[in-house]
């Protein structure tokens, strides 16, 4: 059930409540019983389980990419540098 926060227009009183979906907004505060506002704040969410922290994917990520744009990464330049050798003829025999 999720957790809603009001506050108070007259005594400017914040206060939670976990309420259904389907329940009516409440309309007074227990306090001095001031007409309330639903204020919109940042939902409590918990992530759970692999796959939600970059931890879990140690080296996964850099080998495939690597992989994949070795040279536009800045790796092989070690066989650019070098000259190309000439093809050998094959043997007919």
């Amino acid at each position: 059930m999720p957790l809603y926060e009001y506050r108070c227009r007259a005594c400017d009183h914040v206060f939670d409540v976990i309420q259904k979906f389907s329940d009516p907004p409440l309309t007074e505060c227990p306090e001095c019983g001031g007409a309330v506002d639903k204020c919109v704040s940042s939902p409590a969410i918990q992530f759970k389980g692999s796959g939600f922290y970059i931890t879990d994917y140690t080296d996964k990520g850099k080998k495939s990419a690597e992989k994949k744009g070795g040279k536009a990464a800045g790796k092989g330049t070690e066989a650019a540098d070098k000259p190309a050798k000439a093809a050998k003829p094959k043997d007919p025999a």
